[in-house]
C-alpha cells in the first residue's frame, strides 16, 4: 500500500463498466471541487458526456476536453492539454486532471505514442503538485495495454474503491524504451528525397507538391508543409547536417516522413511546453501541434520521424 501522496500522482484507475467508471471519476472531480482545486477531464467524447450528465449541475467548475480531439496526437497531450491547464492556475494549488489517452479503438500506430506520452508524465511532472488520474478499461483494452499501465503508472487504483496500490511492474523508462521501435520502411514505390542546407526550399516545396497530389488541401496541406520545413531544419542543424523525405497516402491519410544520421537524446522533445526565454527548441512541438499522430525511432544509428495528416 502506499504513503502518504507525494507532489505528483500519477494512478491507473482499471474499471469495467460504466458504474465503475463514473464511481472513479466522479468521485475524482468531487474530492477536487470540494477541496477548491481546480479540475479538468479529458476523456473521449462518450465518456465525457458520461461525466458531465453524472455532475450535473456541480460540471459548472470543471474544464472538459474531448480527448479524440485534444489528444488525438498522444505527442501534444502533454503540453497542449496537462501542462496547458496546470500552468493557468495559481501556484502551489494542487491541479487535479483525468486524462484517458488509450481507448478501445487507438490504432496499432497509435498505440506506442501513447505508451510513451504515459510513460513520459511522469517526468514532465516531476516535483509538481498535480494529480494525473488515466482510467483503463479492463473489459475491452487489450491485455497488454493493461500490463503497459502497470509499467508506467506509480499506483493502481480500482474504480470499486479501496486505497491506491503500488505498481510493483512500474518501469517507464523501460516502457518507453520498448516502444522506441523502428517504423516499417515506406512503401516500395515511393522515392526518398535527400535534402542538405542548401535544398531546404526545395525539398518543402516537393512535399507541398506531392501531399497535394495525393489529396491534402488547405489547412491540412499548410499543416503538413509546416511539419516538413521544421523536421527538415532539425536534421540539418541538429541531425548532421542532412536528412531524407518521403510521402505517401495510407488508409486516408498522407503521411510524411524525415531521416536523418543525429540522435535524439530528451525523451521529452517536442513535449514542453514553448518557453517564452527560449527563441528554438520548438520544432517538433510544433510538428506535434500540427499532425494527427507523430512517431519517433531514434537510436546511435539516426532518427526517424513520420507524421499523420487525415485528408
Amino acid at each position: 500500500m502506499t504513503g502518504a501522496p507525494g507532489p505528483f500522482a500519477h494512478p491507473a484507475l482499471f474499471y469495467a463498466d460504466e458504474g465503475e467508471y463514473l464511481a472513479g471519476t466522479v468521485s475524482f472531480v468531487r474530492a477536487a471541487l470540494a477541496a477548491g482545486d481546480p479540475v479538468a477531464v479529458a476523456v473521449p467524447g462518450e465518456n465525457l458526456r458520461l461525466i458531465q450528465d453524472a455532475l450535473g449541475a456541480d460540471a459548472g467548475p470543471v474544464r472538459f476536453l474531448d480527448m479524440r480531439e485534444a489528444g488525438r496526437n498522444p505527442g501534444r497531450i502533454i503540453p497542449g492539454v496537462l501542462h496547458a491547464f496546470a500552468d493557468a492556475q495559481p501556484p502551489g494549488r494542487r491541479v487535479r486532471i483525468i486524462g484517458e489517452p488509450v481507448w478501445p479503438g487507438r490504432t496499432t500506430a497509435e498505440y506506442p505514442a501513447c505508451v510513451q506520452h504515459e510513460a513520459l508524465i511522469n517526468a514532465a511532472f516531476r516535483g509538481r503538485t498535480a494529480t494525473v488520474l488515466c482510467p483503463y478499461d479492463t473489459r475491452r483494452l487489450d491485455p497488454q495495454a493493461i500490463a503497459d499501465a502497470h509499467a508506467t503508472h506509480p499506483t493502481l487504483r480500482q474504480a470499486g474503491g479501496g486505497p491506491d496500490q503500488d505498481s510493483h511492474a512500474y518501469a517507464p523508462a523501460d516502457a518507453l524504451a520498448r516502444y522506441n521501435e523502428p517504423l516499417p520502411p515506406p512503401p516500395d514505390a515511393v522515392p526518398a528525397v535527400c535534402f542538405e542546407p542548401g535544398s531546404l526550399s526545395e525539398a518543402r516545396h516537393l512535399a507541398a507538391a506531392e501531399a497535394a497530389r495525393l489529396g491534402l488541401t488547405g489547412g491540412r496541406l499548410a499543416d503538413l508543409t509546416l511539419a516538413v520545413a521544421e523536421l527538415a531544419t532539425n536534421s540539418v542543424v541538429h541531425g548532421g547536417g542532412s536528412g531524407t523525405l518521403a510521402v505517401w497516402a495510407e488508409d486516408g491519410v498522407v503521411v510524411c516522413e524525415v531521416r536523418d544520421k543525429g540522435h535524439l537524446s530528451d525523451p521529452l522533445a517536442g513535449r514542453r511546453p514553448a518557453s517564452r526565454d527560449r527563441s528554438g527548441g520548438r520544432g517538433l512541438l510544433l510538428v506535434n501541434v500540427v499532425a494527427d499522430l507523430v512517431r519517433l525511432h531514434t537510436g546511435p544509428e539516426g532518427t526517424t520521424v513520420r507524421c499523420w495528416f487525415a485528408r
